[in-house]
């Protein structure tokens, strides 16, 4: 049985002008920048810059520029829209200059054409003497190295390949005699199908040593030893000396993993980071500053404030003249709140981080990290009387420049633990504690995850063994027995 009753509810919604606040607040710099220039195209109304003569900002929230009847008849010429646009449509001559004299040069940066390296691969290949068959199947091979220089695919899967792409028609014994002609192309390892093939084919490049040949029995036999670093096995299997296994083991770690990734002409985009803060120890004070490029100068343009000014004092309106005015109004109040919405940003990035700083005094001003105190987003929150939701998108992605380097600004977060005296110590000062343990350690002898527990203890942390390992897997530090050197 269907029943109707009215149920009346209090809730609270976003609108869309807090919920774009919100994405800007969690654009870092160079993200914001981007986003201004494209509200700067799509918003003629918005002009950078300072301007002489701001616009009276009550003055214009106070005026009503919908109070007309659709109901006038008006004629379109009366008021001629078309003159407060005029400035849109500048002719080309306007925008044309000829500064320059028949004697001066014409300078030009140039710009650097880097060999990519696929390419590289590839004119290193047109060395060999090839039939255009074998060349077909060679530059198919150059073609399915990855950038770290490999080749993941097995021999079956190319040879399909090339038949059912390329109509190349060949078998696995053509293809493998190929794969050894891209072995020989520089880097050496290129074309590896696995980092044992790779660390030998850079062997085989060396001159040959004793050490050498050593390493190259090692990686080619007893690969698996090697890396699980059962030294013991491999100086009993080949029956040789800590100095000998220790000299070729240093041939191996010479070696490149990944001969494709340090490859010059790679034309991979280096992603600067800029800094959304600065803090500098003045006269031993700390000193906050936000980077200028937050802080654009904007403001409303004047040409279309006096359009809607003309528009109102107007008796006569035609409806083409108010689909035109109505337009620029909306304009004018999306500029209007675009530019508070960028100064409540500024606001509450400082404010922000300004809370952070000071909470964090102690390490700003001595660069200790074992200082750093615990502090989560509800500290901050609760200081500066904002959601942990808005600090939480100031401090993501976000960093800020130090006297000790530039800093991620949501690593300064972290958890509380006890320590034996009771009181609340940060997370990130016992993985300082820790790390710096590990780096002291005797690394014939590395300490497993007990002991480091314990020397933990000792120094006032009680922290158990698992924790210790879930502490040092995000310090990206391996086992004991990974860690292990002769």
């Amino acid at each position: 049985m269907l029943k109707q009753f009215l149920n009346l509810k209090l809730s609270q919604k976003l609108s869309p002008q807090q919920i774009q606040l919100m994405k800007l607040i969690q654009l870092p710099t160079q993200a914001f920048e981007q986003r201004l220039l494209e509200e700067m195209n799509e918003n003629p109304a918005l002009e950078t810059g300072k301007d002489e003569e701001d616009y009276d900002k009550d003055e214009y929230e106070n005026e009503d520029y919908d109070d007309y009847d659709d109901s006038e008849s008006i004629d379109a010429d009366d008021i001629n829209i078309d003159e407060y646009l005029s400035d849109d449509d500048t002719p080309d001559y306007k925008t044309q200059a000829n500064n320059y004299s028949d004697d001066d040069e014409a300078r030009e940066s140039p710009l650097a054409a880097p060999i990519s390296f696929h390419q590289d691969l590839i004119n290193q290949l047109n060395t060999f003497i090839l039939d255009d068959h074998e060349r077909e199947i060679a530059e198919f091979l150059v073609g399915s190295i990855d950038d770290m220089g490999y080749i993941r695919r097995s021999i079956p899967d190319i040879v399909d390949d090339m038949a059912f792409t390329q109509a190349i028609y060949t078998d696995e014994y053509m293809v493998e005699r190929m794969l050894q002609v891209i072995h020989q192309l520089e880097p050496s390892g290129v074309g590896a199908r696995d980092l044992q093939e790779c660390l030998l084919l850079q062997l085989k490049h060396k001159t040959p040593t004793d050490s050498v040949e050593l390493a190259a029995a090692i990686i080619e036999n007893q690969f698996d030893a090697f890396t699980k670093k059962h030294y013991d096995k491999l100086i009993q299997k080949f029956n040789i000396s800590n100095e000998q296994l220790k000299k070729a083991i240093y041939e191996i770690e010479k070696l490149n993993p990944k001969p494709g990734g340090g490859f010059t002409g790679n034309n991979k985009v280096t992603e600067n980071v800029v800094p959304d803060f600065a803090i500098r120890i003045i006269d031993n004070e700390l000193e906050l500053t936000l980077n200028g490029r937050n802080a654009p100068s904007l403001h409303v343009s004047k040409d279309y404030q006096e359009m809607m000014q003309t528009y109102k004092a107007s008796r006569d309106k035609s409806n083409s003249q108010k689909e035109a005015v109505q337009f620029i109004k909306q304009k004018l109040d999306s500029a209007k709140w675009f530019i508070d919405a960028i100064k409540q940003r500024q606001e509450t990035l400082f404010v922000t981080m300004n809370a952070i700083m000071h909470y964090q005094e102690e390490y700003f001003l001595d660069g200790d990290e074992t200082k750093l105190k615990p502090m989560i987003l509800k500290d901050i929150a609760d200081i500066v009387g904002l959601d942990i939701s808005t600090v939480s998108r100031v401090a993501n992605s976000k960093y800020v420049e130090t006297p000790y380097g530039t800093k991620l600004i949501k690593e300064f977060f972290s958890e509380a633990m006890k320590n034996d005296q009771g009181e609340d110590v940060s997370t990130l000062e016992i993985k300082k504690i820790l790390q710096n343990i590990i780096e002291e350690e005797d690394k014939k002898k590395p300490l497993p995850d007990d002991q480091l527990a314990e020397l933990l203890k000792e120094k006032g942390y009680p922290i158990a063994r698992r924790t210790i390992a879930k502490y040092r897997e995000q310090l990206d530090i391996p086992v004991a027995r990974m860690r292990k050197k002769i």
